[in-house]
């Protein structure tokens, strides 16, 4: 599989939904954690701690890759204008603030960071008290060119940023050399005589690599990761095996035809490899990515909206 991409495609930003806070809703229990059906009927009401539903997306010791997306009931990633403020509600909302006050850091795309306009991340307010005493909200670029958008760069709170070594010699010039995670080229994901798709081609800029930039996080203390997007970098934690679980927000919307998935699909394929992969060869099937089978580990519901989270361990 290839790396990561700076391409900047539109993806799940986080959610904007005016300056004022919406007003949450009640969450009903359709499955409890780990699957159960003794809270099923049961009901998560707002509170200002939401300790309650902090309990329901609790996470075991040590590192733990988590990404959270939304996505239409036909399966857009975003809404007319390219965002997915055009299709999150209160309920995403709701989650989504959980969800950063458990992680140490948020992992994003460069391309997504550029086009949502991230900029330094704070506890979402009155949640405070779920990080048990850990440090600030960090936020974490994942770029091959090493160019960070302008309301990241030079900023009093800068980025880690997770890039190889040509990245590194661009991304100096935005941020402290201390926040340079530098990882090397990613390594091939396929297995040696395995069918090859379009991700695996080479690229003149290997992007940086995955697994090698989560440790390097973890060793920052930053073990605790929530993956915002864009889709291509969903897709290499998944093909990279790196992911632990992923929570996916589905509203009652239809987009129809034009937005991508969550998860990035393959860019089109060259002519030779497009065949085989279309035909299969003598030794076994086409090429395609493997298939995954998570568990449901909770499902929630509220005015049509389901929130689901997906262990994939």
């Amino acid at each position: 599989m290839s790396a990561v991409s700076d391409v900047t495609t539109p993806t799940p930003p986080p959610p904007s939904l005016g300056p004022r806070t919406p007003a949450l809703p009640a969450l009903d229990v359709l499955l409890g954690p780990g699957g159960s059906g003794h809270l099923a009927g049961t009901r998560l009401e707002p509170a200002p701690d939401e300790e309650a539903l902090a309990a329901f997306y609790a996470s075991p010791p040590g590192p733990h890759v988590r990404a959270n997306m939304v996505a239409s009931v036909d399966g857009g990633a975003w809404g007319p204008d390219h965002r997915s403020g055009t299709i999150n509600d209160a309920a995403d909302w709701r989650v989504f603030r959980v969800l950063r006050a458990l992680a140490d850091v948020v992992l994003v795309g460069a391309g997504t960071a550029r086009a949502e306009g991230y900029t330094a991340l704070d506890v979402p307010r009155g949640l405070e008290h779920l990080r048990a005493g850990r440090g600030p909200l960090e936020l974490a670029v994942v770029t091959r060119s090493g160019h960070l958008p302008a309301s990241l760069a030079g900023g009093d709170r800068p980025p880690f940023v997770v890039t190889g070594e040509h990245g590194a010699s661009v991304a100096r010039a935005s941020v402290p050399a201390d926040r340079i995670l530098v990882v090397g080229a990613a390594p091939p994901a396929a297995p040696p005589g395995a069918p090859l798709t379009a991700r695996d081609l080479p690229s003149p800029t290997p992007g940086p690599d995955l697994r090698a930039g989560l440790a390097a996080l973890a060793a920052q203390g930053l073990a605790r990761v929530l993956c915002e997007g864009g889709p291509h970098l969903l897709a290499d934690l998944l093909a990279r095996d790196l992911l632990d679980e992923l929570c996916v927000t589905t509203t009652p919307v239809l987009v129809g035809p034009g937005p991508g998935r969550i998860v990035g699909g393959l860019p089109p394929l060259p002519a030779g490899v497009r065949a085989e992969r279309e035909t299969g060869s003598p030794e076994g099937p086409a090429a395609s990515a493997p298939i995954v089978h998570p568990r449901l580990a909770h499902l929630l519901h509220a005015d049509g909206t389901l929130v689901a989270r997906w262990a994939l361990r």
